[in-house]
């Protein structure tokens, strides 16, 4: 089995890690601040990594906007910005060490196939790989390769080998263990199109930049797993992790970049402040007592995980908090 070690006795780096595909919404913007008050109520610092792998996200004005929310509600970070467009070496370094170990092989699978499989699926929604291209001999390798680029995707141990069991706690879900064969199977680690897969990315990224520990929503919850398994072959001490809530509307449905009335761009062309957004999350999320306008630092004395933890059902997105944004 594979438990993790605590980083609790590193000094605490967390980390933004935006995408640039658009604006930030209200549910990026809690993610950030519970990562920025987790860090800095620690002592600890923040690093700014802009995840632009994919060539549609590549974008230095979206980039630049993102940067320049952040500053604008009082979220500061003391690194970058890094730009994962600009990492390809690292990440093909650590494809290379996994290869030479044997643990990846070439996958021929289209997204179809995958999603038209019998298969059980993850908890977030992906097929669990059934293995198909795991044994291809070389000349089937080669001759599948002449009609279309393989991916690549990581060997995981079988599911009665302890190695394939990961546990770790997490500060705001408590303890978590998976059997990764079961869970997700064998898994990416990189596109047919050639893009370095997000698993691997920033389980490389996270070492390297020395983040101890990972905020973010609890829809990445079950990647946790595999990326603490990823790291564990490449030799990098395990972070802490801290999932958060996710803000839904009120029929459930997870808020996205495409929900422009609740992204900052709109807001502020609104007139809505900065203290008044920080304030209605941290009201609504158990942070804060309803009804203040706060700065982020204003919330540093008060933070703690347990309040996270106390409060993590998913954060409705309903009239009531509408009206405090905007009263």
């Amino acid at each position: 089995m594979c438990t993790t070690r605590s980083s609790s006795r590193r000094p605490v780096r967390g980390r933004f890690a935006p995408t640039p595909s658009g604006r930030m919404h209200l549910g990026n913007v809690f993610s950030a601040l519970v990562a920025w008050l987790s860090a800095r109520a620690a002592g600890g610092t923040m690093v700014l990594r802009i995840e632009d792998l994919d060539p549609r996200a590549q974008s230095r004005e979206r980039a630049e906007l993102l940067m320049h929310d952040l500053e604008w509600l009082g979220l500061t970070w003391d690194e970058g910005p890094l730009y994962q467009s600009e990492r390809s070496e690292v990440y093909a370094e650590a494809l290379a060490r996994l290869a030479a170990r044997g643990l990846t092989y070439p996958c021929f699978c289209t997204r179809a196939e995958l999603h038209a499989a019998s298969a059980p699926h993850a908890s977030d929604g992906t097929p669990v790989y059934a293995g198909t291209c795991r044994d291809l001999a070389p000349d089937e390798v080669a001759r599948r390769a002449q009609a279309r680029p393989p991916a690549t995707r990581l060997r995981v141990p079988d599911a009665d080998a302890p190695a394939g069991t990961v546990s770790f706690r997490d500060l705001a879900y408590g303890p978590h263990e998976e059997v990764l064969a079961r869970e997700c199977g064998d898994f990416l680690v990189r596109r047919s199109d050639g893009v370095v897969a997000y698993q691997l990315a920033v389980v490389v990224d996270d070492a390297l930049m020395g983040v101890t520990q990972v905020v973010r929503g609890r829809d990445l919850l079950g990647s946790c797993a595999r990326q603490l398994y990823l790291g564990g072959l490449l030799g990098y001490p395990a972070p802490e992790f801290g999932h958060v809530p996710l803000l839904v509307a009120p029929d459930g449905r997870r808020l996205s970049k495409r929900e422009k009335d609740l992204d900052l761009g709109t807001l502020r062309e609104r007139g809505v402040t900065p203290r008044r957004i920080v304030g209605a999350l941290a009201g609504a999320a158990g942070l804060a007592g309803p009804g203040q306008d706060l700065a982020p630092d204003e919330l540093l004395e008060a933070f703690s995980w347990d309040r996270i933890a106390t409060h993590r059902e998913d954060i409705i997105v309903d009239e009531a908090l509408l009206a405090r944004l905007y009263e």
